[in-house]
């Protein structure tokens, strides 16, 4: 039990590590006043939140780390987080990285790419966007518009004819010179114009020009234009949640229940709500001191920064939380408590669709222990499987065989727990290759205290053998349940047409006749979905590996190339049978490649038999 002298500990600004008895951190916060927030752990019957006594129970000593001002201390405190990852602070493990869509104006023909990293390079990035899907959505408009290229320039000035996209109107062929430099640098003007929420700047240009064109006759032109603008009136139309001020703002949203905190935000872009994100968080702090941590982590992270994060509740450090996102992004940020207008409102917002979000939340998790409690009755199961992993193998010819492993916890796919296993010595031999892999993950798992509680393999009766036989030799036939997942059957008359599908079946250790789960079943979608999961993975895998084997096998035996120069080679020529076909010259012409090099690459490729 935490014990100390509050009157030992200073009143400047800082940070506090807990610590347990092993002398590992526990927790890690940040105060204006040291003195103050230690003497509130101590005040009892100020705050019944049952993590807070177990925090307090754990924790045995505190150590402080004094700093000038609340600015460095909150930068501290970050360091500390990402370095000691405690229990007791928030750890963001259900995020999924943002979506972004990068412009680099230094390029001669601009256009727009799904970055999920945003970097001090000089270009400009629009977003952030939810999903990848909403992304996609967005640039099929803004082509719609603005017939930007879609291709790298020098892929598409190796073809004969433009692409595809040049023929439906959504790309103007600049790298066959079928615009001038000038005229798309205005299409990329009025794209950004659009993402930036201009639309009625972009609108009123557009109009101008169609007249001007409609004047001098060049009806085809004008009736381009005619289409852009119909096009972007139609986008401009969907977007029902316009504010008045074009500002970039996140409106941030604080629901609590039954030791939940769910929080919200809403992501504005000039204006207009781009999307929503919602995290559940435990409920260890007070909810002042949880929403700066929780602020602070995520920006942290690289993450679009807006011009005003609104928050529901006046933070403690919120100057010192502003001016450090000031620093970060180069600009000016506001952090504020709106009490009334226009903000306040996006704020009233922000708030309910977190406890949506967190209704929507326990809906879904009682849906999920349903669909567990339904596997574990069905494959006659120990308990419940809270966390599954499946196993799958991808080979071909005995080459390059790979592993995967696709992982569910609590009836939701895990993909950060995703691994894929490199398999050698095993040839075409998918039961020894299945053996390796698995092993490999038990063996780690029992160091490090991480078992599954169902492992399932794509595979019947023979992989099934293979995984009770190695649980066997391991000593956790008793703790970890086994099913073999065999695909259904297709049953076909004289001339191949089908005329019975049977269903999935599941293989079980000492059972010889199949379990079958109805077909269109939560449970059996389930683990259809985690196969396919492991399949997908493995096949990616292993088509990675081939490619880099195959790409090795030609251009690595030539002294003198390494990585860097194969891949300047490949971007260049774009495929090695062109790099075969190249003369000499052409090899000479490559940008950063020596002539030395040059002839031998030249001679290396004509002087054997291909």
């Amino acid at each position: 039990m935490l014990t100390f002298d509050v009157s030992r500990y200073p009143t400047a600004p800082g940070v506090y590590l807990m610590k347990d008895a092993a002398g590992e951190v526990v927790y890690v916060g940040k105060a204006r006043d040291l003195r103050k927030r230690l003497r509130s752990y101590l005040q009892t019957g100020r705050d019944s939140r049952p993590q807070i006594r177990f925090l307090l129970e754990r924790a045995v000593q505190v150590e402080t780390i004094v700093t000038d001002t609340e600015k460095e201390a909150l930068l501290l405190e970050n360091t500390l987080i990402k370095r000691n990852r405690p229990r007791y602070n928030i750890d963001l493990r259900d995020d999924k990285t943002f979506v972004s869509l990068r412009l680099d104006p230094a390029e001669d023909f601009p256009t727009f790419a799904i970055v999920r990293r945003i970097h001090p390079d000089g270009a400009r990035y629009f977003g952030p966007f939810t999903s990848a899907a909403a992304v996609r959505d967005t640039l099929k408009e803004i082509y719609r518009c603005f017939p930007l290229r879609h291709h790298p320039l020098e892929t598409c000035r190796r073809r004969r004819r433009p692409c595809l996209y040049y023929q439906l109107g959504q790309c103007s062929g600049p790298c066959h010179g079928l615009i001038t430099p000038d005229a798309y640098r205005q299409l990329v003007a009025g794209a950004v114009a659009l993402l930036d929420g201009r639309s009625r700047e972009v609108l009123a240009v557009l109009r101008q020009r169609m007249a001007a064109e409609a004047t001098a006759l060049r009806f085809e032109a004008a009736a381009r234009l005619r289409d852009q603008l119909r096009a972007i009136e139609a986008t401009v139309e969907r977007q029902k949640a316009v504010r008045r001020q074009p500002l970039n703002q996140d409106a941030i949203g604080l629901h609590r229940a039954e030791g939940e905190l769910e929080v919200a935000i809403l992501f504005f872009r000039q204006g207009e709500l781009a999307g929503r994100r919602s995290y559940r968080l435990d409920w260890t702090q007070e909810e002042g001191p949880l929403l700066e941590e929780f602020l602070l982590r995520h920006y942290s992270r690289e993450v679009p920064v807006p011009a005003e994060v609104l928050v529901p509740l006046a933070l403690e450090g919120g100057a010192a939380l502003a001016e450090w996102l000031s620093e970060k992004c180069g600009r000016r940020v506001r952090v504020i408590t709106p009490q009334r207008g226009e903000r306040a409102a996006l704020v009233a917002l922000a708030c309910r669709n977190a406890a949506e979000s967190l209704q929507e939340r326990g809906g879904r998790t009682a849906a999920r222990a349903e669909l567990l409690a339904e596997l574990q009755q069905r494959l006659h199961l120990s308990r419940a499987p809270g966390r599954i992993e499946c196993f799958d193998i991808s080979t071909l010819q005995g080459t390059s065989t790979v592993g995967s492993m696709a992982v569910v916890v609590a009836g939701e796919p895990c993909p950060a727990k995703y691994r894929h296993y490199r398999v050698r010595g095993c040839g075409g031999d998918d039961y020894a290759a299945l053996r390796e892999i698995v092993r490999r993950r038990l063996l780690r798992g029992v160091a490090e205290g991480d078992l599954p509680d169902l492992l399932v393999i794509d595979g019947g009766l023979g992989q099934l053998g293979v995984l009770t036989a190695l649980l066997d030799e391991l000593g956790l036939e008793g703790s970890i349940e086994a099913v073999g997942m065999a695909k259904s059957r297709v049953l076909a008359n004289v001339r191949g047409a089908v005329v019975e599908r049977s269903e999935e079946r599941l293989f079980r250790p000492g059972r010889k006749n199949p379990v079958t789960l109805r077909r269109g079943s939560a449970a059996l979608y389930l683990l259809e979905r985690l196969r396919d999961e492991a399949h997908r993975f493995a096949v990616t895998y292993h088509r990675k590996l081939r490619g880099k084997s195959q790409v090795a096998s030609v251009l690595d035996a030539i002294p003198g190339i390494g990585p860097q120069r194969r891949r300047l080679l490949l971007r260049h020529f774009g495929a090695v049978a062109r790099l075969r076909s190249a003369t000499l010259a052409e090899l000479e012409a490559v940008p950063g490649l020596p002539a030395s090099l040059a002839a031998a690459i030249h001679r290396h490729f004509h002087s054997e038999p291909w």
